[in-house]
C-alpha cells in the first residue's frame, strides 16, 4: 500500500528528509496496526522471546491417553544356528508306492567266468546198435574148432559195433538184442555155436548128405549184454565145416538192438520206441 505524504499549501511535496515529527504521527498511526498484527500471531505461536516472559513455570499437564498399536514392523534378521536336536524316533514303514515306468535297457555287461563242468547228461537220441555181415564168395573157411567165423563182406555197420577182421560183434550200449545167422549148407555137415564172452549161448546143426543142390541152416537167440561184452559165431566141430557162399547163396551173420536198459531214463521216461 502505498501512502501519500500531505502536500504544502502551494501544492508540492515534502521529501522525507524534511519531515518534522508532527509530520509522522499520522504515518505512525497508519503503521501500528500491522505491528499489532504481526506481535499476536506470536503470541498465538508461543514463540515470545525469553526476556518477555517474566511468571512462575505452570502445573504439569496430565499423562496422554495412550494410543493405539503401530504397524506390524519388517521382519527380522536369521538368528544364529542352534544346537542339532536328539534324534527322534524310527516312523513306521510307509504304504507301498505304485510301480514305476520301465527304465531304459542297460548296456550289455562283460561275460561272467566259466563255470564248472556238470555233470554227463542223458542221451537224447534213442541209441542205436545193428550190423550185417556175410562170407565172401569162395572164402576158405576155419577147420580148427573154437576158430570165429569171419563174415568179411559188411553190408550194414553205421554204428562200428561190428569187427569184419575178427568176426566179433562189441556191445556199447547195454539192453537186449537180437542176433541171427543164416548158412547156406553145402559139400559138408555144419555145426556151429552163437558165443558170448567165450560162453555158449546156442547151437546148431545141419546135416548134408551129398545132395546136388545145397542145404540151409538158419537160428537166433536173445541175449542181454552189456558194454565191453562180445558175441561171434563160432565152428563146433572141425569137420562139420558146410559154410558155403556163392552169387547166388549166401552165410550171413546179423544183430541188432531190441531195447536198451536206458529206456528208464528221463529222456525215455514217456513211452518213446527204443
Amino acid at each position: 500500500m502505498l501512502y501519500q505524504l500531505p502536500t504544502e499549501p502551494h501544492g508540492t511535496y515534502i521529501g522525507s528528509l524534511e519531515m518534522t515529527s508532527l509530520q509522522l504521527w499520522p504515518l505512525l498511526l497508519l503503521l501500528l496496526p500491522v505491528l499489532l498484527v504481526n506481535f499476536s500471531s506470536q503470541l498465538d505461536n508461543n514463540k515470545i522471546p525469553p526476556s518477555l516472559c517474566t511468571g512462575q513455570p505452570g502445573i504439569p499437564g496430565t499423562p496422554g491417553v495412550h494410543g493405539s498399536a503401530g504397524q506390524p514392523g519388517r521382519d527380522g534378521r536369521d538368528g544364529r544356528d542352534s544346537v542339532p536336536g536328539e534324534k527322534g524316533e524310527k516312523g513306521g514303514r510307509g504304504e507301498t508306492g505304485e510301480s514305476g515306468f520301465r527304465g531304459l535297457t542297460g548296456d550289455q555287461g562283460n561275460p561272467g567266468d566259466k563255470g564248472d563242468r556238470g555233470q554227463s547228461g542223458e542221451c537224447a537220441v534213442a541209441p542205436k546198435s545193428a550190423f550185417s555181415a556175410k562170407l565172401s564168395e569162395g572164402r576158405t573157411m576155419p577147420v580148427a574148432a573154437e576158430d570165429a567165423v569171419r563174415f568179411d563182406k559188411v553190408t550194414l555197420n553205421e554204428q562200428g559195433d561190428f569187427n569184419a577182421e575178427t568176426g566179433r560183434f562189441t556191445c556199447k550200449v547195454p539192453g537186449v538184442y537180437y542176433f541171427a545167422v543164416h548158412a547156406t549148407v553145402y559139400r559138408a555137415s555144419l555145426q556151429f555155436d552163437l558165443m558170448k564172452n567165450g560162453l555158449t549161448m546156442a547151437s546148431y546143426f545141419q546135416f548134408y548128405g551129398n545132395w546136388p543142390k545145397p542145404a540151409s541152416l538158419s537160428g537166433g537167440s536173445l541175449l542181454h549184454l552189456i558194454p565191453g561184452d562180445q558175441v561171434w559165431v563160432q565152428m563146433a566141430l572141425g569137420e562139420y565145416s558146410g559154410f558155403y557162399s556163392s552169387s547166388k547163396t549166401d552165410s550171413t551173420f546179423t544183430g541188432f538192438l531190441v531195447y536198451s536198459d536206458w529206456k528208464n531214463s528221463a529222456v525215455f521216461a514217456k513211452g518213446e520206441v527204443v
